[in-house]
């Protein structure tokens, strides 16, 4: 049978042969592109909560909904735009970008990049059927963006990766913790890229953690600059279950890099950026990705072979 899925033994990550499986053709408003999503399941229906940019340049969320979570349809009105009135105007003027979608007890947790000339902030929305959203707070100072928030609370408390935009460190990986979602702190620098390394300008959080028993798996995203520009791959570690902070393992190679023509042309070229992993009863996942900030794409690879890649060949995280 023809799942439609590239299964080369030797990819970690096996493409979908019908990508890219969302572009701005898909969306019955007019936008210039369609990238960076959240996606959940939710009712035994796939959620995609993507980004677009406008014709002006700013990003506003759509959402599409899908049986499968290979084929999706666009809703007719976007999803979430920016406020016009009121605080959260005043941080989301230029727009909201980047959706992680965070399952975390008996709500989602929607966490995205707030941009306005005050720089770029986290603001952090809650939904529990993708109909009605209440914005709660912004979580962030400036610069801060990449927030994903775990499942359920460790040792009675929220916890988070995050980036921080900094020029005295290098753009490194964090965990931060909160009593109530909206006061954070304790916040422990846990990954930093590797110099000459494919992550080597930057890291940042992806999807929203994954529990296994072996730890937390943490897809995350790192840059190596080029002559050319930078050039934007996926990565994963793995994480103490009850102290975070503790990292196992960090997989010495990516686990995706662009190869195909959607992902090296684009809006931003040679660039797969994930804010989405689905996890399926079997172990498998799904694993969606931003091409080029153009199009969205999907794959899939396992749980066991995300722990194995990270014990095979590991690396020092700090």
């Amino acid at each position: 049978m023809n799942t439609g899925i590239d299964t080369n033994l030797d990819e970690i990550v096996q493409r979908y042969q019908g990508n890219p499986i969302l572009t701005k053709q898909n969306v019955p408003y007019p936008v210039a592109t369609v990238h960076n999503a959240g996606v959940v399941k939710y009712k035994n229906k796939y959620i995609m909560l993507f980004r677009s940019h406008l014709a002006n340049g700013r990003s506003i969320i759509g959402r599409a909904d899908s049986k499968d979570g290979f084929n999706f349809n666009v809703s007719p009105e976007p999803f979430m735009t920016p406020e016009t009135s009121g605080d959260f105007a005043k941080y989301e003027n230029f727009g909201i970008e980047d959706m992680r979608i965070c399952p975390c007890e008996d709500q989602f947790l929607l966490c995205y990049s707030a941009y306005s000339r005050h720089g770029v902030r986290i603001g952090l929305a809650t939904t529990k059927d993708f109909i009605e959203v209440q914005r709660l707070a912004f979580i962030s100072q400036a610069d801060m963006r990449n927030v994903v928030i775990f499942p359920h609370r460790i040792n009675g408390q929220y916890v988070r990766f995050d980036r921080p935009h900094t020029e005295s460190v290098d753009w490194s990986i964090w965990v931060s913790y909160s009593p109530d979602l909206i006061h954070w702190g304790q916040s422990q620098r846990v990954i930093q890229p590797l110099q000459y390394h494919w992550d080597e300008m930057k890291v940042g959080p992806g999807a929203p953690p994954i529990k296994t028993q072996q730890g937390w798996l943490n897809i995350y995203h790192g840059v190596f600059n080029t002559m050319s520009g930078a050039v934007y791959r996926l990565g994963v570690a793995l994480h103490d279950l009850e102290d975070p902070s503790q990292v196992i393992a960090v997989a010495d190679d990516w686990i995706l890099q662009p190869e195909a023509p959607h992902e090296i042309t684009g809006y931003v070229p040679n660039v797969v950026f994930s804010c989405a992993a689905v996890v399926e009863p079997d172990g498998t996942i799904k694993l969606y990705w931003g091409a080029a900030d153009s199009v969205m794409c999907v794959g899939t690879t396992s749980i066991r072979k995300l722990l194995d890649h990270c014990s095979n060949r590991s690396r020092p995280a700090l």
